[in-house]
């Protein structure tokens, strides 16, 4: 009989690729997902994600009940005790199965002499568990965000910051995009409905939020095309490209396919160019176009080279959801709080600047850009097109809702969709 796979050690040796090595945890944890049952699968994403999530409070914690940091070999030892943590503070895991489970941890990881710290760490906690959390929760680490990216959003948003901090801070709901080609959302709606699930339309026409999240197996006619799981921030990029049938239209930096396949089903006769620069990416764009069923032209490319992979080609319509910081989805992504640093903006801002200025000579006369991004600071959107249209005499940005100039900035909420930056250019 095969031995069950201890589920804490496993997420300890993830967090410490993502902390200590700096690996995307999106990029490693569907491979430790696999060979795990559905349920196992899902707790494990949430043990990564929630400590991923509260990061420094668990390590304000830690420093509080040890006395010196396990370092070296010992180093995973220290997620161990901040994955019994997690369970502890926010899991429905009963407290004696998360206290047994993480200590036999140790043991999974070659580290039995340790099992007696662990255990007396995790009970120490549990003893003191009220004062602890209202003694770590007074500084700065109870907004659970990196110094740097809290002084930037505090510089930028004055008004905003904590808004934008308290939803980065929450679980992400789950946004559905209803494919208009098979059903009208409301029609759509019913078959989940008779599913016994809930959902909620948005002020995006074919968007639903779940009312709590499923796997898509549970989604009524998700092989079949009928759905796709979209954010409601995301979904707005092709509502605002407003593409047409038979129109030559660019998707770049498309990967993974999503605003591609919502091109093709508001025009399913354009022809649509996916281009991005990730090989190993552009298979989730092959699979999400053959789920589907359609059909759109990928190619490999930099966007900051377009004559490599076009020609000398125009098209109709651009859609640009540039390379950027993902602040606007740390709840999704709650690992890019601690992958980012504070000198990787203004480089992503300069790689943003050079796409821009090489895919603006490929859209014809009278077509349409959307430049997007799902970032929330200015230096890459309201800053980045305020500096093209001052260098660009051709170009002319489309009023967009919210009256705000030089672009639309919508920030992430609970109930509504992520952080999101979209601006709309028009070459005369």
């Amino acid at each position: 009989m095969k031995k069950a796979t201890n589920l804490r050690s496993l997420a300890a040796q993830l967090i410490e690729r993502v902390v200590d090595k700096g690996e995307s945890l999106s990029a490693i944890l569907p491979g430790a997902q696999k060979t795990l049952a559905d349920k196992d699968g899902a707790l494990l994403q949430e043990l990564c994600f929630g400590v991923m999530r509260t990061l420094p409070q668990l390590e304000a914690l830690i420093g509080k009940l040890m006395e010196r940091t396990l370092t070296g070999k010992q180093r995973v030892l220290h997620y161990l005790i901040m994955v019994g943590l997690y369970q502890l503070l926010y899991t429905r895991v009963p407290a004696h199965a998360a206290l047994a489970e993480t200590v036999a941890g140790a043991e999974v990881l070659k580290r039995t002499a340790l099992k007696g710290l662990i255990n007396g760490v995790l009970r120490q906690f549990q003893r003191q568990q009220e004062e602890l959390v209202a003694a770590v929760d007074q500084g700065p680490q109870r907004y659970w965000h990196p110094g740097w990216l809290l002084k930037r959003l505090q510089t930028a948003w004055p008004d905003q910051w904590q808004q934008i901090v308290d939803a980065n801070n929450q679980r992400p709901p789950m946004w559905l995009r209803v494919n208009r080609q098979h059903h009208s959302r409301d029609a759509w709606l019913n078959l989940l409905q008779a599913e016994d699930k809930a959902a909620f339309p948005a002020d995006a026409p074919d968007a639903l939020r779940l009312e709590s999240p499923a796997p898509v197996s549970q989604l009524p006619g998700f092989d079949q095309g009928w759905v796709t799981v979209q954010d409601l921030s995301a979904q707005r990029c092709a509502l605002l490209l407003e593409p047409q049938n038979n129109e030559a239209i660019l998707d770049l930096c498309a990967a993974p396919g999503g605003k591609t396949t919502h091109i093709l089903e508001i025009a399913p006769h354009a022809n649509v160019l996916a281009v991005d620069i990730d090989q190993q990416r552009l298979t989730r764009v092959h699979e999400n176009l053959q789920r589907l069923g359609m059909q759109a032209e990928v190619r490999q490319g930099d966007g900051r080279t377009p004559a490599e992979w076009c020609g000398d080609q125009q098209f109709d319509r651009i859609l640009l959801d540039a390379p950027c910081s993902a602040t606007g989805v740390i709840r999704r992504h709650p690992d890019i709080k601690w992958l980012r640093r504070d000198r990787d903006i203004p480089e992503l801002a300069a790689l943003q600047r050079e796409i821009l200025n090489a895919v603006w000579p490929r859209l014809k006369s009278g077509g349409t850009m959307i430049y997007a991004t799902c970032s929330i600071l200015p230096e890459e959107n309201h800053q980045q097109i305020a500096a093209f249209l001052a260098e660009h005499d051709d170009a002319d940005a489309e009023p967009l809702p919210e009256g705000q100039i030089n672009g639309w900035q919508v920030f992430p909420s609970v109930d509504g969709g992520d952080g999101f930056f979209y601006a709309k250019l028009i070459k005369k």
